[in-house]
């Protein structure tokens, strides 16, 4: 009977201080006298789920909790101490988030994606880190709209996230221009689908819708600027991305755009409102 887990197991034993449960096994769990359900018999079955009690023993609650072993939820931080945050997630013992678990500084009443693994002492605790908790199995195809929610950065690679809190997701180094806050939302778009299950996505839109968009913000931009741009379309890819936060590529498609519409001119060596 392994901590994390829903099971069901039969009473077969009652005593003052609540039923023990077995699966049949010599193994024997108690859940406590005030869970039992009043109709509750011996050799009556029941779903409960199994954890560790405040002194480390294995206990029952026919109580449901947020999340099980292995599994991905939302999960409310109750408080942060010196040694961790601590989640709810809806048993009466808090679920512990150990400071080397989480991939940035959380607060008091943040909600946050975690995943329950069990530590090298066999307690239950959450983690952050999400990679190898996140599902490949995605039902979703390449152009479908979905949500994201950035969980780490690796800047050799790329963005992480959590595709709809619950599929592995990447936004590849390439796709990932701008700036990226760990636990934030986004909109993304799938551009692949991995043997694997895995999901590579974008947050832009396809390259002609987002072309507009593109034009729209480097107008702006040069509104703000009194109408000029100290660098044109041939500058560093690392100043492009620092002042609007996409590629190259993309920057050079939307001056294209403004240029054949007539709404710029670029003279030597930088971009004027026409």
């Amino acid at each position: 009977m392994r901590p994390g887990t829903v099971r069901n197991l039969k009473i077969v034993k009652t005593t003052e201080h609540g039923v023990y449960l077995s699966d049949g096994s010599e193994e024997k769990v108690l859940l406590p006298k005030k869970e039992v359900p009043e109709t509750a018999r011996k050799g009556s079955e029941l779903s409960v789920f199994l954890y560790l009690d405040s002194e480390d023993r294995l206990i029952a609650t026919v109580r449901e909790p947020v999340i099980t072993l292995n599994q991905t939820a939302l999960l409310t931080v109750v408080s942060v101490t010196k040694i961790g945050a601590f989640l709810d997630w809806g048993l009466e013992k808090d679920l512990f988030l150990p400071f080397a678990e989480q991939t940035y500084k959380v607060r008091p009443g943040d909600q946050i994606l975690a995943a329950l693994y069990t530590d090298k002492s066999g307690r239950l605790c959450a983690t952050m880190r999400l990679y190898k908790y996140l599902k490949n199995n995605a039902p979703y195809g390449i152009g479908d709209t979905l949500k994201a929610r950035v969980y780490d950065i690796i800047p050799k690679f790329g963005v992480y996230v959590a595709v709809e809190d619950t599929y592995s997701g990447l936004i590849p180094k390439r796709e990932a221009q701008g700036n990226y806050v760990p636990g934030s939302v986004l909109d993304v778009r799938v551009t692949r689908v991995h043997e694997d299950g895995r999901l590579d996505v974008s947050p832009r839109a396809k390259a002609y819708k987002q072309m507009k968009t593109d034009a729209e913000m480097i107008l702006d931009r040069l509104r703000d600027c009194g109408g000029r741009l100290d660098f044109d379309d041939r500058a560093d890819p690392e100043l492009i991305n620092a002042e609007f936060g996409i590629s190259k590529a993309a920057f050079k498609r939307a001056v294209g755009r403004l240029l054949k519409e007539k709404l710029i001119v670029i003279r030597d060596g930088r971009i004027h409102t026409n």
